[in-house]
Formats: C-alpha cells, sequence, structure tokens
C-alpha cells in the first residue's frame, strides 16, 4: 500500500490544463461524433470551437472545459442527452446483478468493507474515460486487490459518528453499486447528490430513481451540469447541504478533480484510477483503487 506522504505534487498553476486532457477530451467527442454520424461541417464547426476553447483553458477548470463542449455539441448536433442510451442501458445492467451481489454483500463476514469495494468496482462505468468497460472483471479484481491508498477504517468510524452525511455521486449504472454500499451503511441523514442536468453518462435525478437511490437516500441536484462537483457554480440548495455535512463522500475521478484542492478533512475520495494525470497527482498507479481522505 503506498502512503499518502508519497503524493506527488505534479500540479502546475490551479487552472493549467495537461495536454493528456486536451487529448482525452478531443477523444471523447470524437467518439460521440462519429457515432451520431454528423455531417463534415458538423464536425469542422464543432473542432473550431474545441480548439478555441483550449485556447482560453488557462481561466477554465477541466470540468468546465467538457461542460461547455458538451453544450456545444448539443447545439450543432441537436442531440440533447448523448449518452441517453448507454445510461439507460448502464442502470438495467447493474440492477440484474444488484439482487445476487446484495446477497453476498450480507452474506459476508464484512459486509460494509465488501459494499465498499463493490462501490469502487461501478466507477469503472465511465465513457469519458473510455468508450467501453467491463464491469464484471473489475468487480472481481476490486474484490481481491489491496487498495493503493486505504483509508476505509476511519472512513467506517466517522460514518458511525457523523450526523449528516453527503454522498456525491458519479455515473448512471455506478450508483446501483452505491445504492448497495449506502444501504449498508443504513444512516438516518444521507443526502444522495447528482449533477444538476445531461452531462456525458453522468447521473441525474431521473437515473437515481431509475435505480431506487431515492428509496434508501435523499436525493438532490448539484445544480450544475458538468461532470463534476465545482463548488463555485453549485445551487445554494446544494451549497446549505454541503456545509452542514459531517461527512462527504465523494465518489470518481470527476468529483475528485473538482474538489482535489479543498483541504477539507470531511472529505473520503472513493475512486478507481484511470488515467495517468490523475495516477500522477495521487502518487498511485493507473488501475488502483483508492479510499482518500487528503488530511490523513
Amino acid at each position: 500500500m503506498i502512503s499518502t506522504s508519497t503524493i506527488a505534487n505534479t500540479k502546475k498553476n490551479k487552472h493549467d490544463v495537461d495536454d493528456r486532457c486536451k487529448e482525452c477530451q478531443y477523444n471523447s467527442f470524437d467518439r460521440l461524433l462519429n457515432k451520431f454520424q454528423v455531417t463534415e461541417n458538423q464536425r469542422l464547426d464543432f473542432f473550431a470551437f474545441y480548439h478555441l476553447t483550449m485556447a482560453r483553458s488557462a481561466s477554465l477548470t477541466m470540468a468546465q472545459i467538457h461542460r461547455e463542449l458538451n453544450h456545444e455539441f448539443c447545439k450543432i448536433t441537436g442531440i440533447t442527452n448523448p449518452y441517453a442510451s448507454e445510461k439507460k442501458e448502464s442502470n438495467i445492467t447493474t440492477l440484474k446483478l444488484y439482487k445476487d451481489l446484495r446477497i453476498k454483500v450480507l452474506e459476508s463476514p464484512n459486509p460494509f468493507g465488501m459494499a465498499l469495494r463493490l462501490s469502487i468496482a461501478g466507477n469503472i462505468m465511465d465513457y469519458g474515460a473510455s468508450g467501453s468497460f467491463e464491469v464484471e472483471p473489475t468487480i472481481r479484481k476490486v474484490l481481491e486487490s489491496d487498495f493503493a491508498i486505504d483509508h476505509s477504517i476511519e472512513l467506517e468510524k466517522r460514518i458511525k459518528s457523523a450526523t449528516k452525511i453527503l454522498y456525491l455521486g458519479d455515473n448512471a449504472g455506478e450508483i446501483v453499486f452505491d445504492k448497495l454500499f449506502i444501504e449498508m451503511i443504513m444512516h438516518p441523514h444521507l443526502t444522495f447528490a447528482v449533477r444538476g442536468s445531461n452531462v456525458l453518462n453522468d447521473a441525474t435525478i431521473e437515473d437515481a430513481q431509475q435505480v431506487g437511490i431515492d428509496l434508501v437516500a435523499d436525493v438532490i441536484s448539484n445544480g450544475y451540469d458538468a461532470p463534476s462537483t465545482v463548488l463555485s457554480e453549485c445551487s445554494p440548495e446544494f451549497m446549505k447541504i454541503y456545509n452542514k455535512a459531517d461527512l462527504i463522500i465523494s465518489k470518481g475521478q470527476g468529483n475528485f478533480e473538482g474538489l482535489m484542492d479543498e483541504n477539507d478533512p470531511r472529505i473520503f475520495f472513493l475512486l478507481m484510477i484511470k488515467c495517468d494525470v490523475v495516477a500522477e497527482i495521487i502518487g498511485v498507479e493507473k488501475g488502483s483503487f483508492v479510499v482518500y481522505n487528503k488530511t490523513k
């Protein structure tokens, strides 16, 4: 296990965007343009906007860059929810696994630990990082692997002592695993937050209701349609709950990128490391799993 004392200070200025992130954004939208078979003029128009946006990227976070690109893609193509089919299929696929996984968790000698691992395994369901993924092999891997950073014992302690918990959701499909973890937490005052509108395959209120998160937690929108939690842009309703929470569970790379500069002892990051940039920032290997509190 890697100690957090080895975490690399690889960031430059706060809003400097790594060229690898720019390439990732390019590839993500290139896949979408191919998926919907847009015209050549639409493709040219979009990438003209892409290059203009990247030219001023120093004034934006990566999440805000993707938000602007997503808005332009939808404007040019007339498609309001580019990942609608993928989100629906992800929710259906993981709901089919839910019953058997719940039984395995309940029969486990450590239900909390197993449900925690499954929630992190669900983080593989990310169409921004990749055009495809395999859920069940990832489940097997995360159940067998050591965490590269493991603050799960402290997380469990903090859950037991917390009065109010805020759980920041990430992707559709993945939220089924979050539901299972929330059921094992069994906290009476837990709020689950989703994105303000459609972006990537990130979960919205509609997705949360589809998989039944609203049956095990209070569900709110963060009021902003970026694939992250950008506190300066979130709604007053969300910020009121955020500020009052004793504990914040942040799922996924998107939320990590939005909150990684917050030296807030309340935040625990649960994620699979899916790119070299985030791996270098945290100081672990790509493909590893972490339960990480920056103040530990």
